[in-house]
This record gives C-alpha cells, structure tokens and sequence, in this order.
C-alpha cells in the first residue's frame, strides 16, 4: 500500500513540475512596473527552453490544483488567495486552495451522486461570473464529465440546439434560464438531471446551495488519460452553426502553461483579473487554467453589465496585478478620464479576441504608463502569437508565435511563404501534432477535415510575417475584400476609420460595384458629439483621413452611418451579415 501511495505522490510530483515557473518567483515591488519578464529572460530562450512532457495521465484538479494547496499548508508559497470574487453589492468571498479543493470535491460528490453522472458523461454550464461557476469547472474535471460552457445570453432556441448536439446529460443555470431549460428539457432525450444557483427551489431541479450543505467534501479523482475528452466548447462563428469543439484534459490543463508562464507572466504572487465571458474559452484561457497552473491568485468581478467606471475603480481598489480584456473594452476605457484613478498594483495588460488597434494601446499608454499585450489564438488552440514583456512591440501586430507552436503563412497548397506574402495562417500539425490543439469538431468529421492542408492546421485567418518575425493580422479568409485587383483587408482600413475622431466603432466589407467588382464600404458608428454634423461632409472627411493614413486603394468609396454594428454573442462583429446586406440585391 505504501508502495503504491509513495508511486502516486511521485506522479503528481512530477506532472507539477512539468508546470513548474522557470526561475525564481521574484519579489512584488511597488515600482516594479516594467516589461521585464518574471518566468524568463527573452523571447529566443522561452522558444528555445520550452519542454513539456505528457504523462499518460493526468487531471488538472488532482495533479496541480491540490499540488497548490499541499503547498499552501507548507507555507511555500505566498497568502495570496487561489481565488478572490467581489460584486457590486459590496459582497466579497476569498478561498484559499485548501477551500477550493474542499468546495470542489462536495460539489463532485453532488454530480456523481445526486445527478448520478458517469466519467466522459457532458454537463452543461450556464452561469454568469459567481463562484459556483468556478466551482463546477473544477467539480467537472474531479468526476472525468465534460464540461460545457454556456454565455447567459442564450436564448431559448440556443439552449436547445446546444442540448441537443451535444447529448448533454445534466445542466447547471439559474433562475433566469431555468425556464427556458424547461421549455425545451422534453425535446432533450440524455438530459436527466438539472442543477439550479437559486436562493428558492424549484420543481424538478436539485438546489445547489441546499446540496452543498450535506455533501462530503471526502471525494476520490477519477483518474483520466491526458488525451480524454475535458471540454466541449461552442465556437462563436460569424456564419452557421456553431461547432463542438473538443479539447482533452492535457490541450488545455498543460497547454496553457503556455499562456500562463510566458504571456500572462503569472506567478504566485499574482492576482489576475480577466473580464471574458464565462461562456467562452477565453475564461477556461485566463480565468481557470493559465493562473492556477501558475498558483496565481483568480479575481473576478460579477457585473451583471460592462460599466467602465466600475473597472476603472476596481483597477484602482484592488491590488490586481495583471488584466486581461478585450480592445472593445480597452476602447470603451481610454474614452473615459482616468486621471483620478492611480492603479498602483497593475504591472501587466494583455488583450485578445480580436485584433487591438494602434490609437488604443497608445491612448492607453498615454494614461497608464503601460502597454498592452496582444495575444493571438482560438478557441480550438492556446496562445498561437502573442506579444511577450521584454520584446520590442509593433503596434498593430500580434506577436511573434507561442512555444506551444510552429506558427507559419502558407498558399492554398500548404506551401511556407516566404516573408511579406499574405497567406493563411498554419499551425505545423505533422509529422508531429503540438498537444495544445483541440482533437476534433465533435460529429463534424469533414469540418475537422477541412481544417487540415498538407501539414498544416489552418485557423481560417489571413496574415503575413515580416522579416523581423512578427505576425499581422489581415482578415478572416472570408472577409478578404478584392477590389480592382488589390486585396484589402478589412482590419488595416477599421484601423484607420476609427483614428478619426468622429468615429466610435466600424465595420468594413466588399459592396458590389459595376466597374471595379467589388469596393470597400464602411459602416461607421459616430460619437455623439459628431452625430448632429453635416453628414456628407463628414463623409468626405473620413474618406479623405483614411486615404492619409494608410494606402489610398483602401479608402472606403462607400460610408453608411448606423446605430449599433450587429455582433455575435461573444462580441465580435459579423461581418458577413452587413456583407450579406450589401450583396442581396445583386
């Protein structure tokens, strides 16, 4: 028995030190505000040092997460906490590890008890940023079932197509989804157990909060293969339906070490605040794995809408050192005047979902003394580029590539291009597949298919690489706009629009034209101080900065003032339906 106990301990040892920081954890200081990277020394020794091994098996919870709190209860790391959840009610709750693995394993028990669920079982998780959310992500990986998020702003037919494609055995939401969960529970035939957050019961749902006071929190980890199925993951496309995508316990729980160590710069001493949606793989990204793979501290803020104010005073009340969040948010903050607020602890800005453009990371700098950090990637991959602290920013790019990948721009044969060429962009999948990849589209084999050419897998984004190494982002490959024999991507031109000071948000696309095809036609959302201007003119005006700003073929020969741009769910903006607008007379 011992023999076998001292041959377990060995094991988690080993898979945590697979995780473990390169270096030693330095000192927070209240000047260190620098981009001098804490994991690593520069960006040609984090390539050249990284390794990985992949043990046959492994489970986030057991061999990292209880790895922390054995630490922890040594005193060998600091007393920050694993996790620090505030809302705007003034409501505050800190755990430690030791408590998030305790909570955790009474919750397990719920799942596989309560909910009689099986290992590989799936699990549907709809639920804004409270803790139960964390602690059902942790619960999932301790029972070996499937997690799958969902963003509350699904709607009933949403909820359907999700329970219906993915076979989902159970659901957890609360009070609001709950009765569009049961408007469509008859049409779900695997559906047999449902969870609710609630302060009130409800007929035919288990209350968390009452199962959580008699569950044992004495709980065994089942014991999963690194190549196990961990999460299921709706995409959040612009066209179609979204896809199930597939990620095992190793692609993500040591994938995103990748993310942890070297773009986020986590380390125990770290408290990190990341704003994602929980519905998407952003918050696995930044809110669950890269900073508990670090033993850094989760910080999140349940506001049940974007308010600018209030993360700007949450920067300033909080000792977060490190925020993560999309450049729609950076833009909203930069807006405001921030000269009142002093964020004293915060070292450390990274952004990604979406290309961040130059006008706001210099706004940006201009009033913090700090730059933003882009990262590139998926929700089938973990960070593909990223800019990285310690290496020379190009405003505009996205980075160099992550260790996790052989990053590439190759032609519609899977050929390399050389420097400068637009092409796709590819992530080197043969002759050996990188193990921070998702394994496949879940019942969509000839999707999964599609994504491959020659030994690359293609993210579907046009980019080049100059020759310095950097990467930059052109278009998805469907929003390429072809115009008198030019090819013009969207992004370079959304850049330049919103440089003008008239111009709130944009969006760019092709628009039929007799002569030249096709042109380039914006739709702009204006300021409000500029909505009341002579229209036309202000036209001109647009036009005539974009054509100063960058090469002139790209100035947009059509501008279309609207309210709001459509977006998905996520955020993003859906281009193909103004294109489709634009295209359904011809």
């Amino acid at each position: 028995m011992l023999a076998r106990v001292t041959m377990k301990m060995l094991h988690h040892a080993k898979c945590f030190q697979r995780l473990a920081i390169f270096g030693s954890v330095r000192a927070l200081h209240k000047d260190n505000r620098t981009a001098t990277p804490q994991n690593f020394s520069n960006y040609e020794s984090m390539k050249q040092d990284f390794k990985l091994g992949i043990p046959e098996y492994f489970n986030f919870a057991e061999d990292v997460l209880d790895q922390w709190t054995d630490k922890e209860k040594a005193g060998k790391k600091p007393s920050n906490p694993a996790f620090w959840w505030i809302n705007r009610n003034g409501e505050e709750m800190r755990w430690s590890f030791e408590e998030l693995g305790s909570l955790s394993r009474k919750f397990a028990n719920i799942l596989s008890e309560a909910c009689s669920l099986q290992r590989g079982d799936r699990v549907i998780l709809i639920l804004p940023r409270v803790p139960e959310w964390w602690l059902a992500n942790v619960a999932c990986l301790r029972t070996g079932t499937v997690l799958i998020p969902g963003t509350t702003q699904l709607t009933q037919k949403d909820i359907l197509y999700r329970l219906q494609s993915s076979k989902a055995n159970c659901i957890i939401t609360n009070d609001v989804l709950a009765p569009a969960v049961d408007a469509v529970a008859s049409k779900c035939e695997n559906l047999h157990s449902k969870l609710i957050v609630s302060e009130n019961s409800r007929e035919g749902w288990g209350n968390l909060k009452e199962l959580m006071k008699h569950a044992s929190d004495s709980h065994t980890c089942v014991k999963t293969k690194h190549n196990e199925i961990m999460a299921i993951f709706f995409t959040s496309g612009t066209s179609g339906y979204p896809k199930m995508t597939a990620h095992t316990h190793s692609s993500f729980g040591l994938g995103l070490s990748v993310n942890g160590r070297f773009w986020l710069d986590l380390t125990p001493s770290d408290v990190m605040w990341n704003t994602s949606d929980t519905g998407w793989a952003k918050s696995a990204w930044s809110s669950v794995f890269s900073p508990w793979i670090q033993g850094a501290c989760v910080f999140t803020h349940h506001l049940p809408r974007f308010e600018p104010t209030s993360i700007l005073q949450t920067l300033s009340k909080y000792p977060i050192t490190v925020f993560c969040s999309a450049p729609t948010v950076y833009r909203m903050l930069v807006q405001n005047d921030m000269t009142s607020y002093k964020f004293k602890s915060l070292k450390h800005c990274v952004s990604a979902g979406e290309p961040i453009t130059p006008d706001v990371t210099e706004k940006w700098r201009n009033k913090t003394g700090l730059d933003i950090y882009e990262g590139y990637g998926q929700t089938e991959t973990v960070l593909i580029c990223g800019n990285f602290k310690g290496m020379k920013i190009k405003p505009g790019s996205m980075g160099k590539p992550s260790p996790a990948f052989n990053v590439k721009i190759v032609d519609v044969n899977g050929n390399v291009l050389p420097p400068g060429q637009e092409g796709d962009i590819g992530i080197q999948v043969l002759p050996n597949r990188p193990f921070g990849l998702f394994t496949h589209y879940v019942d969509n084999p000839s999707k999964t298919a599609s994504t491959l050419r020659g030994n690359f897998y293609i993210t579907g984004d046009r980019g080049y690489m100059d020759k310095d190494g950097y990467f930059w982002f052109v278009a998805r490959a469907d929003d390429v706009i072809l115009s008198s024999g030019y090819r013009i991507g969207p992004f370079e031109v959304e850049n330049a629009l919103n440089e003008h000071p008239s111009v709130a948000e944009s969006a760019v696309v092709s628009s039929p034209d007799p002569i030249r095809g096709e042109v380039v036609k914006a739709f702009v959302v204006l300021n409000p101080d500029y909505k009341s201007h002579d229209q036309e003119k202000l036209i001109k005006e647009i036009q005539e900065h974009v054509k100063k700003t960058t090469a002139p073929y790209k100035y947009p020969r059509k501008v279309e003032f609207i309210q709001e741009l459509p977006k998905t769910i996520s955020g993003k903006t859906k281009r193909n339906e103004l294109r489709k607008k634009e295209w359904k007379t011809i």
